[in-house]
């Protein structure tokens, strides 16, 4: 690949195990990535997008970017990190020349990212404790950002996912919450773009929390024009 061009549509590598799905749309538009499976043990996600990828998403404009595993070794061990690795979540920008595989890999992720200068990124997550106001270290059924003001656009899928919500346990709450070390805080310094982690509730059935995620990335897409709206 030239230095400069961005990827063509098609499977990628940014290492021997951590594909990345690249699918353009007919039409100009924005560029979206989204990324899963960057703790081990938040499955939910993973699933989501894997099932979206054979369900054949393509947006309709722009490009779309998607990573299902990011971890893959935390993801088989069902751990937040690898047995004997580094928190990935932590690594960012990374470094080219470090001796840990997750340093390398962030920095090879963040080159991609700078490449590519999405107009939104979505990290996949997942929590053991429900959100709560007054708790700010709880996340689940959050959608959340680092930056103020808080963009429009997660409003908008807030709004629309409570319209459809089947319990009043999954009513969705942005949060505020800025991690500098996390890998979607350090995209949004560098490029300026859209950032988000999405985090669903861990007491809710795997088969729920799958279909929240994929509902949540659709949504998104679908408020930036890569998808069109349902």
């Amino acid at each position: 690949m030239p230095a400069m061009e961005k990827w063509q549509p098609g499977v990628h590598q940014l290492h021997p195990t951590i594909n990345v799905h690249v699918i353009e749309g007919r039409k100009p538009g924005p560029t979206a990535l989204v990324q899963a499976g960057i703790h081990g043990d938040e499955i939910a996600g993973v699933h989501a997008l894997s099932e979206l990828l054979e369900e054949g998403i393509r947006p309709e404009s722009g490009r779309l970017l998607v990573v299902p595993v990011m971890n893959p070794a935390a993801y088989r061990a069902r751990q937040r990190m690898a047995p004997g690795g580094l928190d990935m979540n932590r690594c960012f920008p990374g470094d080219a020349a470090s001796e840990a595989l997750e340093q390398r890999l962030a920095r090879r992720f963040m080159d991609l990212v700078e490449l590519e200068r999405p107009a939104l990124v979505m990290t996949l997550h997942e929590s053991w404790k429900r959100y709560h106001p007054a708790v700010p270290a709880s996340f689940g059924q959050t959608v959340v950002y680092g930056v103020n003001p808080m963009p429009g656009i997660i409003q908008l899928v807030i709004d629309r996912l409570n319209e459809t919500r089947q319990s009043p346990y999954e009513l969705w709450a942005p949060h505020y919450y800025p991690v500098a070390t996390s890998s979607t805080e350090v995209i949004v310094d560098r490029v300026g773009c859209v950032g988000v982690c999405v985090e669903t509730w861990m007491g809710f059935e795997e088969a729920r929390r799958v279909a929240m995620q994929k509902q949540t990335v659709r949504f998104f897409l679908e408020e930036l024009g890569v998808l069109p709206r349902l």
